[in-house]
């Protein structure tokens, strides 16, 4: 079986090595669907292509955070980013309590929230070959774990993770609500159609989306990422979660306009719409609908203690303040440093698209980075 290949075609292809290794997760593919009668889920095809031990993106050993890799996060674009955001955790954390991050990527955030306190620091991640990496940029200062604590006290933060989390795919037809997943046709990885069944026809249904004139409507719906919420809510015993990632409250997600969902794939700094380009090499990613993880939230006991976009979350912890701490006179300093926050920063950059949802248990607010701009409400 092959995979696409109409995407992308400006980039160079990878190494052999890293063909070799995409092939094997085609023939690994091939065989799941073989066995599911020629269909699987896309949630499923998601968390093969991103998670399958050795093989998928974030299980394989090839670069994927920074310039030399396919897309660049915020930590890794300013260590700024960090410093403010460890004022944050700062005034959340009490004598004795914790930080833990789930999907610590590269270890950068890690690194820069631990040259600002002072405090037991874990990590949570999936990948056997980020973990090595992470130790060896972090060293001996961070303790990883397996799964989630039965109970956790301080401060867990999710940044950049829920995006990657596996969403089902659907079009809404005048014929009915159906699943898009995927099969093999002619050789080649493709999409496919199968009626909504189940809790995923029900959450479909719950939008109440009205087919366009178009005759279809494409979205995601993620079922993991509420299920995961509920498990943190259960751990947090007092504390809070912040998520920090891309997306919008349900009304902005499902909007009409938005009729070809949120999809999106990097491949060395480019984005484009082909989930079947190069498998295992490529990330996958999602839109967070922030509204679905503050209901399950609610659900499970927890507060919503606020939402606000990036570039507020950030001022509101004086990222600018600890810009001016630089010296202009330093060009070849200060130039790329405020060239990297006016990133964070800008609506037509990352300052609007990403947000920072904080969900907490026993927290007196108001919250430092939701000081000023949240719009809880809009949830």
């Amino acid at each position: 079986m092959k995979a696409s290949d109409t995407t992308a075609r400006a980039v160079a292809l990878p190494e052999d090595a890293a063909l070799a290794a995409s092939r094997r997760l085609l023939e690994r593919l091939a065989a799941e669907l073989a066995a599911k009668a020629n269909w699987i889920s896309f949630a499923r095809y998601m968390e093969l292509v991103l998670h399958e031990p050795g093989l998928g993106y974030y299980a394989a050993g090839a670069r994927k955070f920074g310039a030399g890799g396919d897309f660049v996060t915020a930590p890794e674009l300013s260590p700024l980013f960090g410093r403010a955001l460890a004022r944050q955790v700062a005034q959340l954390l009490q004598p004795g309590e914790a930080v833990l991050e789930f999907g610590a990527g590269s270890g950068a955030l890690a690194e820069q929230l631990l040259g600002e306190l002072r405090c037991p620091y874990f990590i949570l991640e999936t990948s056997a070959e980020l973990r090595e990496r992470q130790r060896r940029r972090l060293g001996p200062g961070v303790q990883w774990l397996e799964r989630m604590p039965q109970r956790f006290r301080g401060v867990m933060l999710a940044n950049e993770v829920l995006d990657a989390m596996p969403v089902h795919a659907l079009a809404w037809r005048a014929d009915g609500i159906f699943e898009r997943g995927v099969c093999a046709n002619e050789g080649r990885l493709a999409w496919s159609l199968r009626p909504a069944e189940g809790a995923l026809l029900e959450a479909a249904r719950a939008l109440a989306i009205q087919v366009p004139p178009s005759g279809s409507y494409e979205s995601e719906i993620s079922l993991i990422a509420p299920t995961w919420i509920r498990l943190v809510a259960r751990a947090l015993e007092r504390g809070a979660i912040l998520i920090s990632d891309y997306g919008f409250p349900a009304p902005e997600y499902y909007h009409p306009q938005r009729s070809v969902g949120t999809l999106a794939c990097h491949y060395r700094h480019r984005a484009h719409g082909d989930p079947f380009y190069l498998p295992g090499l490529q990330d996958i990613t999602a839109h967070v609908d922030f509204s679905a993880l503050a209901r399950a939230a609610t659900a499970g006991g927890l507060e919503v203690l606020g939402y606000a976009s990036q570039a507020q979350f950030l001022i509101n912890c004086s990222i600018t303040d600890l810009l001016q701490q630089k010296d202009p006179a330093d060009t070849k300093r200060y130039l790329p440093a405020a060239s990297a926050v006016h990133k964070l920063l800008a609506p037509s950059e990352m300052g609007e698209l990403f947000k920072f949802l904080a969900l907490g248990r026993g927290v007196e607010g108001p919250l430092l980075g939701l000081s000023r701009g949240d719009r809880a409400h809009a949830l």
